[in-house]
This record gives structure tokens, C-alpha cells and sequence, in this order.
């Protein structure tokens, strides 16, 4: 069996079609969480891993007892390997996993997060389970609803399930920041904050973590930082800031 262990919560990270990795793993430690309870919707969960790291923030914020966390997944395994995960954490009382699309996920929710898929002109991966967890188009047989999910169909959702003032958060390659920006802007979300994530200092950056809002007050610029990893070979002082109450080395 294998677990990844935190230094709060374990994962198991056998069956999800996606394992822990860094991007998930960022984009848990920085999201930004208003000081008040929150409807929190993790889509395309995977292990669980960032809907736990929400929920371990939650708490350290005394919010969590009031706040509830729900990842879904349309890969069965991940979703069930997610509920495990869940049940077996300190904070599985207002957790829940659930094995569904996007599309059949009703609610209203004050922070949506998701680390999606990005491969869009990619080739297919073999692996048809991760096909579905990196890959955005539909096949010849499939309509643009019954795809994969995209930060496409993340934006469309969160215009609809977003409450006012709610906030959207993702992880993406760093070349697709204006298209995002463009397709939140025509939703009526706000880009408020970019983190351009570089891996080392003379390199560009490789990913954006963007939190958009809705109902955003007009005119406000976004919060704009550049989060390098490594230096010389080892983490940098800020890298390690992010993720200390998380990795057991941190």
C-alpha cells in the first residue's frame, strides 16, 4: 500500500488516477480563506489531498465546525480512495467525497478549487483513467458537457455556483494565464490574485495559481507574486514558508 503522510494526515495514493504532487500541493497550502465558515467544493479531487489541507486550515482557523468540504470525482477509485482519506483524517465529520461529473454537482459554494486538467491539444494518454484526469477534449463520441474536466467548465460552473463573493482557485501551466483571464472576464469573474510559480530563479514560470472573484468591486487590480522553488539547489525560504505546516520536512 501506498500512503503519503503529512504531518497532520495521511493518504492513501494506490487507486486515484492522479497520486500527490507539487501543484496539488501548492495550490492547498496558498489558497486564500476568508475568515468565516465556507461551502467548499474540491472537483476533481484525486486523493483528497487539498480538500484535506483546506480542512486542516479551516480548523487552525476555528472555522472548520462550521464550514463543510466536499470533492468530487469522476473517476470512481480516486473518489472513493478520496472518501478513505477522508474517514481516516481528523476532520472526516465534514468531509465528503462523491463519485460525480462536474455537471451533476448542485449547490452554492464560497471557494471552489481544483488542480484540472490542461493537456488540451496534447496527445492522449494511454492510460484511460488519467486520460480523463488530464485531458479536456471529448472524444468523437462525446458532447463538450460529458468531457473531462477543464478550467472551461470550471469557470462556466463557478458563475452558476459561486455564491457573491465567492472565490474560485486553480492551478495551471503558466502560457495559459491570458486565455483564463479572457474566458473569466466574459463570466463575470475577476482575476484578484496571480502566483507566477517558477522552479528555479532563472527559469519562467511553469505554473499560475489564480483566484477569481465573483461580484469583485470594479477597478480593483489583481495581487500579483512570483513564487520561486528552488535556489542553488535547495527550497527557498519562501517555497518552504507556503508548505511548513504540511511536508513532515518543512
Amino acid at each position: 500500500m501506498s500512503e503519503f503522510r503529512f504531518k497532520r494526515f495521511s493518504v492513501k495514493n494506490d487507486r486515484s488516477a492522479m497520486k500527490v504532487n507539487t501543484d496539488g500541493v501548492l495550490l492547498g497550502a496558498s489558497v486564500i480563506l476568508d475568515e468565516r465558515p465556507l461551502r467548499v467544493l474540491d472537483a476533481g479531487t484525486g486523493t483528497g489531498t487539498i480538500a484535506l489541507m483546506i480542512a486542516q486550515r479551516l480548523e487552525e482557523k476555528g472555522l472548520l465546525n462550521q464550514s463543510s468540504i466536499l470533492g468530487i470525482d469522476i473517476d470512481a477509485d480516486s473518489a472513493e480512495e478520496a472518501a478513505e482519506n477522508f474517514r481516516s483524517s481528523p476532520w472526516n465529520a465534514q468531509m465528503e467525497s462523491r463519485h460525480i461529473p462536474l455537471s451533476q454537482c448542485d449547490g452554492i459554494f464560497d471557494l471552489i478549487v481544483s488542480n484540472p486538467p490542461y493537456f488540451d491539444s496534447s496527445l492522449p494518454n494511454p492510460d484511460s483513467r488519467k486520460k480523463l484526469s488530464r485531458h479536456t477534449l471529448p472524444s468523437e463520441n462525446e458532447s463538450r458537457s460529458d468531457a473531462p474536466l477543464s478550467y472551461r467548465a470550471l469557470i462556466d460552473y463557478s458563475e452558476e455556483h459561486l455564491a457573491d463573493g465567492g472565490i474560485a482557485v486553480m492551478i495551471l501551466p503558466a502560457d495559459k494565464e491570458l486565455e483564463l483571464k479572457r474566458t473569466a472576464a466574459s463570466s463575470g469573474l475577476s482575476t484578484i490574485r496571480i502566483m507566477r510559480i517558477k522552479t528555479t530563479p532563472g527559469k519562467d514560470p511553469s505554473r499560475i495559481i489564480v483566484h477569481l472573484k465573483k461580484k469583485s468591486p470594479a477597478g480593483i487590480l489583481p495581487t500579483e507574486e512570483t513564487l520561486i522553488i528552488q535556489d542553488h539547489g535547495e527550497y527557498t525560504p519562501e517555497y518552504r514558508s507556503i508548505v511548513k505546516d504540511f511536508y513532515l520536512w518543512g
